[in-house]
């Protein structure tokens, strides 16, 4: 980690209380002092010291202490553990007393990511009603039921959805941030739950990580700001009537400790720091969220020098609960026990020890429930701890109220569903998305614009709500929504429309910008793809790297005498200077969530011409200079981006830019993260390959091309672009096999742990005839093979699909998934003939088919 500046420093010890103590024990510490190799046991010196804000409550202690004498320890052991609803049923409950359920990012009441609200809320019901039957023994301890409300209530259809984190950053608002706390927390507990899986108080430090958007800002002192702010709005405040009411839920401040520093960037990574540099930066946001009263805190799957947090103890135990005073209860990430040392998911009793309280053991709960079980019987898992840990969970169940609370549909506001996507919430999110936007060129002050002119929208942002909403949104990676599926939304074009064309003006939708009549100015929105954690790592931060699409409709429309203006939505930085020169104007808008109208506010200047809403949005994190600038965070040695932290236009400003540099940085293949083949091309470090049974192959370097004996031809197709597909038939002369090769070994299991899937963009043009297969392949002895006929014979010809395989179904069949040197492979013997445009990496709704999984 580079040193940070005296100023940067001088700054750090300005602003509110808490953030002053953190920033000026930092900067007592010596800023050139080396990376540390190790971290054995926490140094006391740069550890804040906070204030808990809850005093003892002896009466509340008492009961706790009650109810615990009577409790078994298969039933203390219970409250450790949190099960996925995907794979714990109500009866399970009834069976295995666990402390708490949660809904994860994939997982809705039937399956159905549509669920409808009431559905939510009929689950949240059976899973309390089971955990207060006590017909089959066992104590009445309700179950806490908790849900990643991200950026709103987020996994419900009609919900509210609010800016990314990385928008609210931009916004300069705490006080915002509550009332966004306040909201999310009502569309909750409207829905069933009573625990949400926020705020995340991650500093990135690398965009190139797919969490990126998940961060507030690169600065600590803007995380810092935050973190107490969004707590108070989530829980109430600490004292008044509303803290911890029915109207409120428990908050989770994630991730402890250091995600937004790994290595590269990699999601789950390394992060390699002093311990000074860590608490100052990545610390930041858990004093003053720690201060509001934060009842739980979510450890992260990172190491930290090397260990994993889920196992360590001086941490979260030494630092956390003891330093820090945090007086809640530490919850695991998604099987994150089971990446500790010595650990499986279903067996770690060494997490519990280092201080995690409950282990989301979302699809592992009933393994680890009797591992754990047993460590507390032979006293790997001592008394104390065991105690120590169950009494954090009841405390906070107890403060919430839900022993007296009835079950969710009963509760102060459970089952209004008015309340979702509630005109007065939808305002608050229309504001952010306003106070959100920032403005990095205005040529010739092109903007704001007139609403009685003729105004083309265009680009595949324009109207589509799940791409403007970006990852966890309806499900884990925010990909395969529609537009019915967001009933209380606005997309960008709609909410320019409704304006322009209650002004007089005449607003025109074409996504390929081909207008039926010549507009006066285009608005182009475009931008990322929704994605999630680490399927959206990148290599790099240049824009959808071999794909010019954006650019060159920007260009055509300029070519037709028409100024552009540039919305881009994205969840980090990137660089898009040609983009920036192509443009009139250019607005970073993030992933601003359902209310496209905001947008519009700041676009569009008012029917009488006076200004809507100046554009206020600063920038949380600096713009790179180049595609390869990843140390590019305020302060750092050598700060020098193109547009530095805190940039942002107003409409009073001089908007003009001077033409920026279009050399990347990036020399070789640009090629996406997770993408193996595209565009008639192997993926970066990848060879596309044809071979036969006994060995012989031909790498393929151009079309056509056929291997020896005529067994395998390839030729080139067109799929979305001239020959970017590759058409194979094979003769069924003998066995053959298209292939990917890659040149190192791929480490996919964090991707087989996401429930990710190997999909492939093909159109059968004559079905198999005999056995067909796709196979990936590690080594000798460490291949895999799952049958491929059955489902391409249920595909209609010529037409394109996407077909999935599961990587745990690859794992199950017996490839070693962390070291794969041939990610895809598809054979057959027979006759059969396929063309393939695309091989990636993508969510489980992303595949129109699905290949069976050997012995499901």
């Amino acid at each position: 980690m580079n040193t940070m500046t005296n100023r940067r420093l001088a700054r750090a010890c300005s602003g509110v209380l808490l953030t002053a103590l953190l920033l000026a024990l930092a900067a007592c510490a010596n800023d050139d002092a080396p990376v540390a190799a190790a971290v054995a046991e926490p140094e006391p010196q740069p550890w804040p010291q906070v204030a808990w804000p809850l005093a003892e409550d002896a009466a509340l202690e008492k009961r706790i202490t009650d109810l615990m004498a009577g409790m078994t320890v298969e039933e203390k052991v219970g409250q450790l553990v949190q099960g996925d609803i995907a794979s714990i049923t109500p009866d399970d409950l009834r069976k295995y007393r666990l402390g708490s359920i949660l809904a994860g990012g994939n997982s809705d009441p039937g399956g159905r990511y549509d669920a409808a609200p009431a559905q939510w809320l009929a689950l949240a019901d059976a899973f309390y009603e089971a955990s207060m039957d006590t017909s089959q023994g066992g104590k009445a301890i309700p179950v806490l039921f908790g849900i990643d409300a991200v950026h709103g209530q987020s996994n419900i259809i009609g919900a509210t959805l609010f800016p990314h984190n990385i928008g609210l950053g931009a916004t300069r608002n705490p006080d915002l941030l509550r009332r966004i706390g306040e909201v999310t927390a009502l569309e909750t507990r409207a829905t069933g739950m009573e625990w949400a899986f926020a705020p995340t108080v991650a500093v990135p430090q690398d965009d190139r990580w797919g969490r990126t958007y998940e961060g507030y800002s690169e600065s600590p002192e803007v995380v810092a700001s935050y973190a107490g702010a969004m707590v108070e709005g989530l829980q109430g405040k600490v004292g008044s009537p509303g803290f911890l009411d029915g109207r409120h839920v428990i908050a989770s401040v994630k991730h402890f400790l250091g995600d937004g520093g790994t290595t590269d960037g990699k999601d789950q990574g390394d992060t390699r720091i002093s311990e000074a540099e860590l608490v100052r930066i990545h610390a930041a946001g858990y004093p003053p969220a720690i201060a509001a009263g934060a009842q739980t805190v979510m450890a992260s799957f990172n190491s930290v020098n090397g260990e994993k947090m889920h196992g360590h103890k001086p941490y979260l135990t030494d630092a956390l609960k003891g330093r820090m005073h945090f007086g809640g209860f530490v919850v695991g990430d998604w099987n994150g026990h089971g990446q500790v040392k010595g650990c499986t998911t279903t067996d770690c009793p060494a997490t519990i020890n280092a201080g995690l309280d409950m282990a989301m053991a979302s699809d592992s709960w009933k393994g680890f429930y009797e591992t754990t079980l047993a460590a507390a019987k032979d006293g790997t898992l001592s008394a104390q701890r065991l105690d120590d840990a169950v009494r954090r969970i009841l405390r906070v169940k107890m403060r919430l109220g839900l022993f007296e609370a009835g079950k969710p549909s009963s509760r102060a506001v459970g089952g209004q569903f008015a309340l979702i996507g509630a005109p007065a919430h939808r305002e608050v999110a229309r504001q952010a998305v306003r106070e959100s936007l920032v403005l990095l060129k205005n040529q010739g002050g092109v903007l704001p614009l007139s609403p009685t002119q003729r105004i083309l929208v265009a680009g595949d942002g324009a109207n589509d709500v799940g791409k403007q909403s970006g990852g966890w949104t309806l499900n884990w990676q925010g990909t395969g929504t529609t537009r019915k599926d967001f009933p209380n939304a606005d997309t960008i074009y709609e909410g320019i429309a409704q304006q322009v064309n209650a002004a007089g003006g005449h607003a025109e939708l074409a996504v390929d910008g081909k207008y039926v009549t010549k507009p006066d100015v285009a608005v182009v929105v475009f931008g990322e793809n929704p994605y999630a954690e680490f399927q959206g790592d990148l290599p790099t931060l240049a824009y959808k790297p071999g794909d010019d699409t954006d650019l060159a409709l920007i260009k055509r429309l300029k070519a037709d005498g028409i100024a552009v203006v540039a919305v881009f939505l994205s969840g980090r930085p990137l660089w898009v200077n040609r983009e920036i020169n192509a443009a009139d104007a250019f607005v970073a808008a993030w992933l601003p969530g359902s209310e496209g109208a905001g947008i519009a506010d700041v676009l569009l200047r008012r029917a009488d011409g006076s200004v809507q809403h100046d554009v206020k949005g600063k920038l949380s994190f600096s713009w790179p200079r180049t595609a390869t600038q990843y140390a590019n965070n305020v302060g750092q040695k050598g700060y020098a981006p193109l547009f530095a932290f805190g940039f942002g236009l107003t409409y009073k400003d001089n908007g003009d830019l001077a033409a920026l540099p279009e050399v990347s940085g990036v020399t070789g293949n640009e090629g996406a993260a997770g993408v193996f083949f595209a565009r008639g091309d192997a993926g970066a470090g990848m060879a596309l390959r044809l071979e036969g049974s006994t060995g012989q192959g031909v790498t393929v370097t151009k079309v056509p091309e056929s291997l020896d004996g005529g067994l395998l031809a390839v030729t080139g197709v067109d799929h979305l672009a001239q020959e970017d597909g590759r058409r194979l038939a094979w003769t069924g002369k003998g066995e053959a096999i298209v292939a990917l090769q890659s040149h190192t070994p791929l480490d996919l299991q964090r991707e087989s742990n996401g429930d990710l899937m190997l999909l492939t963009t093909l159109r059968v043009d004559a079905a198999p005839r005999g056995e067909a297969w796709l196979s990936v392949g590690c080594g000798t002895g460490c291949s895999a093979r799952v049958a491929l006929g059955p489902t391409l014979a249920t595909l209609p010809v010529g037409q394109w699909t996407r077909v999935g395989v599961p990587l745990k179904c690859l794992a199950a069949a017996g490839a070693d998934v962390g070291k794969l040197d041939r990610p895809w492979s598809i054979g057959t013997s027979g006759v059969m003939t396929l063309s393939v445009s695309r091989v990636a990496l993508g969510a489980l709704n992303e595949a129109e088919a699905t290949v069976a999984c050997p012995g499901a």
